[in-house]
């Protein structure tokens, strides 16, 4: 027994008025192929389901039903050359064919990249009443004529079979050092995973393979990013669900974190409420300094669909998310946002604007007031009539890696390389790296404060922490350009260098290590810093308690009428998690503490709050016991 569909299209097949006695054999045959070609479309059997129903039309050659069909599955099966041609034969051999199929035909050599053809449909069938959708319909087309003019002429390079497989690859992404491809790819078509292709000695790469758990796990994972400097990593997670509905839901963000390149991921941790929320959040991107955060949500207060947002990494935390304005988004999708090396140029795609079809890459171009200049399509052959979108440029701002299923079915993606226009590129960067260390023990110095600064101006630029593990550090700056690098860490003494990044560097490394001298060794003059008290706080945890509270009291009570002192508060974690997410939740720690000082009756202005992180641990992080300890705000008075 035929489903209820196939006998409804059946009996649309039939004239009005006609009946299964006075059908010919042609039209018998005609309905046999077209209700076999839904069962094989049905069954997701898409080339044989068009040949069928080519059959069909062939032996009913004037069935409006049967073209349209046919036509918009060769167009949602990104075959346009194909659609044309359908819906060219359905108006020329169907009653009213010229009016009915005049838009789908117009749609179709549009995305064909026939805008010549397109327009002058357009001109002989755009009416006042439907006008808005014809207008459209004018300005993709007079896009997609100019765009084939001005083709840059350079045409991606598919990575081949050792990155890409049968399944779709999305999102390329790699560390400055460029030794590892990372990309999310669809096992299956069914589980999202992240994997990764390391580099070989010829400027290709080796065979792909799977990250691995962590960061992978039972749940969805893509659209990956990889920090400058590789230790961290951002990705989507999808399927979360927290107890409270709010802390987590649907796809969220998260990071993993590795002491060493060659080392293992950390488990994965969400950024928590100030991002995630039970809308979509994703896609994410980081800035080169590690203090700014792009990503897609379809959270409310954007212009529609899916919008770009930031998040600004201040003081210790992650701030709200903040929409990245109406010359990023619009009323329909922006996702896959990528922040060049230069930190001025912002890539992205969007299915909204006029373009060569499906989704196009675009870029915008940063402003000095921080906002965003008209976004810029990428143009032809970087952008086709398929799906072009998880773009990726290079440190040296010479090649633009990016997913399209331009040449398979839609959906099914493939990673490309081509060599980006000069006039699109980013600007040239080159990049700092080196480590922080003791000049007398030579102990590598983590967690280190590192300001980078204009030197000409003294306006400071970025802001990164040495790394927990070797107390290295990979900044990306612009070439040619003088730099002051302002260094602290607690217990040692401020260090203040000038690095000149000359057009040498540009695209290489500078190496610029610095040597940190304690605290009393040969001091200018005497320090007198007094440790007063501390407080200690459970794992994850940046509230106080009514003790907490009761033995703060106690400690800064004797301190009530003294004047001339400063009051900071320090506070550290242990070295569980990330070194970013201890960062957050030390700086919420020192700033809650320092609250509570100040309600007690202390000037604001004599409480410094900062949040060290994992740096200065005072017993062994390998115990329980010690993680506690290391756990703690500690209260100290300057005289």
């Amino acid at each position: 027994m035929r489903p209820l569909v196939y006998i409804i299209m059946y009996l649309i097949l039939v004239p009005l008025g006609a009946n299964a006695q006075r059908m010919t054999k042609a039209e018998r045959k005609a309905a046999k192929y077209f209700n076999k070609a839904l069962a094989l479309k049905a069954a997701k059997k898409y080339g044989e389901a068009c040949t069928s129903m080519e059959r069909s039309i062939a032996k009913y050659p004037t069935n409006a039903d049967a073209y349209s069909m046919l036509g918009e599955w060769y167009f949602s099966g990104h075959d346009f050359e194909k659609a044309a041609e359908t819906f060219t034969k359905a108006s020329a051999k169907c009653n009213n064919g010229r009016t009915r199929f005049a838009k789908a035909l117009t749609r179709s050599l549009i995305y064909a990249g026939r805008g010549d053809e397109a327009l002058g449909l357009i001109a002989s069938h755009a009416t006042i009443r439907d006008s808005s959708e014809w207008n459209k319909l004018r300005v993709q087309a007079e896009f997609v004529k100019t765009a084939m003019m001005r083709s840059w002429g350079v045409w991606p390079v598919n990575l081949g079979i050792r990155v890409n497989s049968p399944y779709p690859e999305l999102f390329p992404s790699m560390a400055v050092d460029t030794q590892s491809l990372f990309f999310t790819r669809r096992v299956n078509n069914m589980d999202e995973e992240l994997f990764y292709a390391p580099a070989d000695s010829c400027g290709g790469w080796f065979a792909s393979r799977n990250a691995g758990d962590p960061p992978n796990s039972p749940n969805q994972e893509s659209a990956q990013f990889v920090s400058a400097d590789g230790h961290y990593l951002f990705f989507t997670r999808c399927e979360n669900m927290s107890e409270n509905g709010s802390a987590e839901g649907g796809c969220d963000l998260f990071m993993a974190y590795r002491v060493r390149l060659d080392g293992p991921w950390t488990i994965a941790q969400p950024f928590g409420q100030t991002i995630n929320n039970p809308t979509y959040e994703g896609m994410p991107t980081l800035s080169p300094d590690n203090r700014e955060l792009y990503f897609v949500s379809d959270r409310k207060g954007g212009f529609g669909g899916y919008d770009i947002w930031v998040s600004r990494f201040e003081n210790g935390l992650w701030q709200l998310p903040e929409n990245a304005g109406p010359a990023i988004n619009t009323a329909g999708n922006e996702t896959t946002p990528f922040i060049a090396a230069d930190n001025k140029t912002l890539f992205f795609a969007s299915d909204h604007r006029p373009g060569l079809g499906g989704t196009d890459i675009f870029m915008s171009r940063r402003k000095a007031n921080n906002s965003w200049t008209a976004a810029e399509n990428l143009g032809y052959p970087i952008n086709s009539a398929h799906d072009d979108k998880s773009e990726f440029v290079s440190l040296d701002g010479k090649t633009l890696y990016f997913a399209s299923d331009r040449n398979g079915p839609a959906g099914n993606y493939d990673i490309y390389q081509v060599p980006l226009p000069g006039i699109i590129a980013p600007l040239p960067v080159s990049y700092l790296q080196g480590y922080v260390f003791d000049s007398i023990s030579g102990e590598r110095l983590n967690s280190a404060v590192m300001l980078i600064c204009n030197a000409a101006t003294g306006d400071t630029l970025y802001e990164l922490r040495s790394n927990r593990g070797d107390a290295s550090y990979v900044i990306t700056l612009q070439a040619d350009k003088k730099y002051a690098v302002h260094t602290a860490r607690l217990g040692y003494q401020e260090v203040s260098d000038t690095v000149a990044l000359t057009k040498e560097y540009a695209a290489k490394p500078l190496t610029h290590n610095v040597a940190m001298l304690p605290f009393g060794y040969n001091p200018i003059k005497p320090i007198n810093d007094s440790l007063i008290g501390d407080v200690h706080f459970e794992v994850n945890v940046a509230e106080l308690s009514a003790a907490d509270k009761a033995t703060l009291q106690a400690i800064i009570s004797p301190w009530l009428e003294e004047k001339g002192i400063v009051i900071y508060v320090n506070a550290y974690t242990d070295n569980t998690g990330t070194p970013m997410i201890n960062e957050t939740l030390s700086a919420k720690r020192s700033q809650i503490v320092a609250q509570e000082i100040v309600s007690m009756g202390i000037d604001e202005s004599m409480v410094e709050a900062k949040g060290w992180g994992e740096a200065n641990p005072i017993a062994s992080n390998d115990t329980e016991e010690g993680r506690t300890k290391n756990r703690r705000v500690e209260i100290i008075v300057k005289r």
